[in-house]
């Protein structure tokens, strides 16, 4: 045992003093698997960051939660000139289901309006994000509120003039939360109690940020852009009750809305059931996806840095023939030579993957200051995987030399390199 670990420590130090003789050489071997190396750690961390990014956004709601209307959140059998044709859910059906469905823990009718602007005396906020919903909404989403309340079940019904606002929108036109509390601002044309401020949440991946929002009593909205306006989208909210299997209870939650909608057993469903669960799940998809693309794209680049690892190390071979004979005729076994032109290779593909890494590292902290509200992450997982692959490049590199090395007759080596 103790004769094959001096073999490997001479092994190792003669690639070491290989690679410091030929600064010039060991530096162009290196940025090829450093290019390599940072191309796939950089996709996967991006990736990463990216999937953290959006459940971070996602997290507010549970995956069980259920949105239903004319319009399918993904790929759909149903053709698109028909799915148009699709009447809108209505305020009575939300009534409907609410009574009737069972184990439905929060349901809530809610219209997508356009944006809009604020304003308080001078003070001005455009590009409000409305989002018009009931009462039970403060539920479904689990919102935060930092000061006052969200709306009751009588300001949902009755249509109040109330509105609960975000943190950026209570300080742009009062100057603090509290201060919000009780005040009138106008919106549509009309006046708006603020009886609510949300807690301060950050910008969102997909710009949706309740920052800049503002909840109002669905059917206060109703009252201004009427009850049929096809060009405000309307879908009913929904959660079950923990424990209901999902797929149960959306055949129960079909069956009644084409009950109350009339529609015979041969008819398709003129509506669709979307779960927040087949979104996230789409979503993991297509990083799956993206993260199979990077690894195929950076994995030219770190073949390229395969080969010129190969192609130098031959080089290395071809230059040292004489010393490989002088080796083998003192009684250097072909395993000494063996380990050391394979360590070389390796020791020049570690230092190249660590380098990447590095690199990565770097690169990791310049983009999280760069965008204040994206973290990008680079794990112990992606580093150790990077380390690893290097290693792997490295063998695979430098064995076809180190075997043709190994093999070399003494004599024909000594004579070839004179």
């Amino acid at each position: 045992m103790l004769i094959y670990l001096r073999v490997l420590k001479e092994s190792f130090n003669f690639a070491v003093s290989a690679l410091r003789n030929n600064k010039l050489r060991t530096f162009l071997s290196l940025v090829g698997v450093t290019i390599g190396i940072f191309s796939i750690i950089a996709v996967l961390a991006a990736v990463d960051s990216l999937k953290k990014e959006i459940d971070g956004s996602l997290s507010s709601l549970d995956n069980s939660t259920i949105y239903l209307g004319r319009f399918s959140f993904g790929p759909s059998e149903v053709p698109r000139w028909k799915s148009e044709q699709f009447p809108d859910v209505t305020y009575e059906e939300y009534q409907y289901i609410k009574r009737n469905v069972p184990n439905v823990k929060a349901v809530s009718y809610t219209l997508n309006v356009p944006q809009e602007i604020m304003k308080y005396e001078r003070a001005t906020v455009s590009n409000v994000q409305i989002g018009a919903v009931t009462y039970e909404y403060y539920e479904l989403e689990a919102l935060d509120i930092a000061e006052g309340r969200f709306f009751n079940e009588t300001e949902s019904n009755s249509g109040s003039n109330v509105v609960v606002v975000g943190d950026e929108i209570a300080n742009v036109l009062f100057g603090s939360a509290q201060q919000a509390i009780g005040k009138q601002a106008r919106l549509y044309g009309r006046k708006f109690t603020i009886i609510g401020v949300l807690k301060k949440e950050g910008s969102s991946l997909f710009g949706g940020s309740r920052d800049t929002a503002g909840y109002l009593p669905v059917n206060a909205v109703r009252k201004i852009f009427g009850s049929s306006n096809r060009s405000l989208v309307p879908f009913i909210v929904l959660k079950p009750e923990k424990g209901v299997e999902s797929d149960a209870f959306i055949a129960s939650l079909s069956q009644k809305l084409r009950m109350s909608r009339g529609l015979k057993p041969d008819e398709i469903n003129n509506f669709f059931v979307n779960q927040l669960k087949g979104f996230t799940d789409l979503i993991d998809n297509i990083t799956g996806q993206m993260n199979i693309i990077g690894l195929i794209i950076s994995g030219f680049s770190l073949l390229v840095g395969g080969f010129g690892i190969a192609n130098i190390m031959f080089v290395s071979v071809k230059e040292r023939t004489n010393l490989i004979g002088i080796q083998k005729s003192l009684g250097a076994k072909n395993r000494f030579i063996l380990f050391q032109f394979l360590f070389e290779a390796v020791i020049l593909a570690v230092i190249g993957g660590l380098v990447g890494i590095f690199f990565v590292f770097i690169a990791s902290l310049i983009a999280s200051t760069l965008t204040e509200d994206f973290e990008f992450v680079l794990s112990l997982k992606n580093m150790l995987y990077g380390s690893g692959v290097s290693i792997l490049i490295g063998l695979i590199s430098g064995i076809l030399p180190a075997i043709s090395a190994s093999k070399l007759d003494p004599v024909e080596a000594i004579r070839t390199g004179m």
